[in-house]
């Protein structure tokens, strides 16, 4: 028991770590909170940050997510690698850190995927990459992304835990990006300059 209880704790610490605030604050004396999205995520690193820093976020973030579904290996623990996975999705955005705040937790659900099972993780990173480079929409791609997990969770990998755990996820996704799906209704959400979208639209 408390092994297991460790476990989550390690996860929940792991999750909460802030690589886009601390790389913003302490290297490019930069807040990420008080500007643009005010987001600490990957989106807002590149676009406040540039995307050298922007990719080292995404990458940290899903690092913390992968490091923490691996602990039921490190401990030799049953328990599926979602449900710690979780506790660090959890950190993430309710960072300890930050006064309880956080991200949007898309990288590090990413993580923990990878690490629960590499070849749907690349699966879903493959559907969010095409859909990135038709919207040029960060939000879009997550969403779908997620969608995505969510019905090859349900229809086609036989794990109750993991069909749970998805839906959960892409509801509290869904819940996160509701002012980007207003800006997406009124034609008003940010765009990343990669992808169709964005080229069509700044063509001249």
């Amino acid at each position: 028991m408390f092994e297991t209880i460790l476990m989550f704790v390690l996860a929940y610490l792991l999750g909460s770590l802030v690589p886009g605030y601390w790389l913003g604050k302490y290297v490019y004396h930069k807040d990420i909170r008080n500007e643009g999205s005010g987001n600490i995520g990957t989106t807002n690193a590149f676009r406040i940050l540039g995307p050298v820093p922007g990719s080292i976020v995404l990458l940290l973030d899903m690092f913390k997510g992968t490091l923490a579904g691996l602990l039921p290996l490190f401990f030799h623990s049953s328990i599926n690698p979602m449900l710690v996975g979780l506790a660090a999705i959890l950190g993430h955005t309710f960072s300890i850190w930050i006064g309880f705040k956080g991200g949007k937790a898309v990288a590090t659900s990413a993580g923990v995927l990878l690490a629960y099972n590499p070849t749907f993780f690349f699966m879903v990173w493959g559907v969010f990459l095409l859909i990135l480079s038709l919207s040029s929409m960060v939000s879009v791609a997550s969403m779908i992304g997620f969608s995505f997990a969510t019905i090859m969770s349900i229809f086609y990998y036989h794990d109750p835990i993991l069909a749970i755990v998805a839906v959960a996820l892409t509801a509290f996704v869904f819940y996160r990006h509701r002012n980007n799906l207003n800006r997406i209704i009124h034609g008003q959400e940010s765009t990343i300059p990669f992808g169709w979208y964005y080229y069509r639209h700044h063509k001249n």
